[in-house]
């Protein structure tokens, strides 16, 4: 496979797949029509096609780096029940993936293998995220998942001492171990991607006045057990941090040019050394943010619109409740629903209703003004189409593959 660089995602042209554009036509007309007649009347009745599925907000691990650490292990989880009729419920209206991860370690969940099968036997795409400390769970459910489905590891590190530092497991979690579990799962089934996860962390970064542990130097290392391991790609992505005082999630925040050019420096040579080690055997990738940051660009991805289109085609299911943007998760600003707000006809409408309203109100040029948001371009792809002359007609139609928003 091809080293070379990579953008993980362009959700334009996702927007664009056989199977999603017919709701973007109907939610482009909304906006239109709102805009011209001063009234907003109800949206769409349609299901976001990507959901991020939170099933419990328990954790074995403590990373220090972590966003949602606010929500950790407070005793949230998803009622199977509840589960299952979301799921039901998103899918008759259009959902297309679901993707496991947020707020807890989704394999520490008791019905784990049973979701993954309901979710599969719906014929909808599932992507797992997990730190691998159960990882025999997703062994037991790899037959299930098929070519487009994917699970990735948040491992971060190329040695037991910075795994042990930047995790803080409170079982011990052998890195070497997670990494041969990886390898069974590719064996058990060679159609699925399995992706390396690597949070690139530099010195300087703090939480809570707390220093982080800097991993630069084990992008190389990690790239290549990515790639003795059988990984399919290894991905690199900044750290985020999450602004206590804000709620909210930033990126080079409060860093001054000098050294912002010097963490920039780092990470390409990080990036050079990552694509040599892994040859032609992997793919490296990079984040849209990543990309930003290398390209001094950073301040453009904190410029929003002031409306949030992507709340309507992608959405938190959490056990404390239902949120618009994986960046506000727990934020009640943010919050739509309460977390049965899918599970039902009645209630899938209630949310709806809550949705209008929250896309009225949520104003994300100024409450995600230091985000560096991960949909800032199709966010604006799509207020700039809505102010535009074009018809929806005129939008080109692309071949469905990957539905994960």
């Amino acid at each position: 496979m091809s080293s070379s660089k990579h953008r993980e995602h362009d959700f334009s042209s996702k927007l664009r797949q056989s199977s999603v554009i017919e709701g973007f036509k109907k939610y482009a007309g909304w906006q239109r029509s709102m805009r011209k007649n001063g009234t907003m009347h109800s949206v769409p009745d349609m299901a976001p096609p990507s959901i991020n599925l939170d099933l419990t907000t328990a954790c074995n691990f403590a990373c220090p780096h972590c966003v949602d650490s606010a929500i950790i292990n407070t005793g949230g989880y998803l009622p199977l029940e509840d589960v299952k009729k979301s799921i039901d419920t998103l899918k008759s209206h259009g959902l297309l993936s679901v993707i496991l991860l947020g707020g807890g370690e989704p394999t520490l969940y008791k019905h784990f293998g049973e979701v993954v099968r309901y979710i599969k036997d719906r014929g909808l795409q599932l992507g797992i995220v997990t730190n691998g400390s159960k990882l025999e769970r997703v062994t037991e459910t790899a037959s299930l998942l098929e070519k487009h489905d994917w699970v990735r590891l948040s491992l971060d590190a190329a040695t037991q001492g910075t795994f042990d530092r930047l995790h803080r497991p409170k079982k011990g979690a052998v890195l070497e171990n997670i990494l041969k579990e990886a390898r069974e799962i590719k064996t058990v089934n060679p159609d699925i991607s399995i992706g390396y996860s690597f949070v690139i962390m530099w010195e300087g970064l703090s939480l809570n006045g707390v220093p982080l542990a800097a991993n630069i130097d084990e992008m190389s290392g990690a790239a290549k057990l990515a790639a003795d391991y059988g990984f399919d790609y290894i991905s690199f992505k900044p750290c985020l941090i999450r602004l206590p005082d804000l709620h909210k999630e930033t990126l080079l925040d409060s860093v001054d040019r000098e050294k912002e050019q010097q963490i920039i420096d780092d990470v390409k040579k990080g990036l050079s050394d990552a694509r040599s080690a892994a040859g032609d055997r992997i793919k490296v990738l990079e984040s849209v943010n990543l990309i930003a940051m290398l390209d001094h660009r950073v301040h453009e991805m904190k410029k929003q619109p002031g409306t949030c289109h992507m709340q309507v085609f992608n959405s938190v299911l959490a056990p404390d409740g239902i949120f618009h943007c994986p960046a506000f998760r727990g934020v009640e600003s943010a919050k739509i629903a309460q977390s049965d707000g899918y599970a039902g006809e009645e209630k899938f409408t209630e949310t709806l209703e809550s949705l209008r309203r929250s896309i009225a109100s949520f104003d994300a040029e100024k409450e995600c003004d230091r985000i560096a948001c991960f949909y800032n371009h199709v966010n604006w792809w799509m207020e700039d189409f809505i102010n535009s002359d074009r018809s929806v007609e005129d939008l080109e139609e692309a071949q469905d593959d990957n539905f994960f928003f």
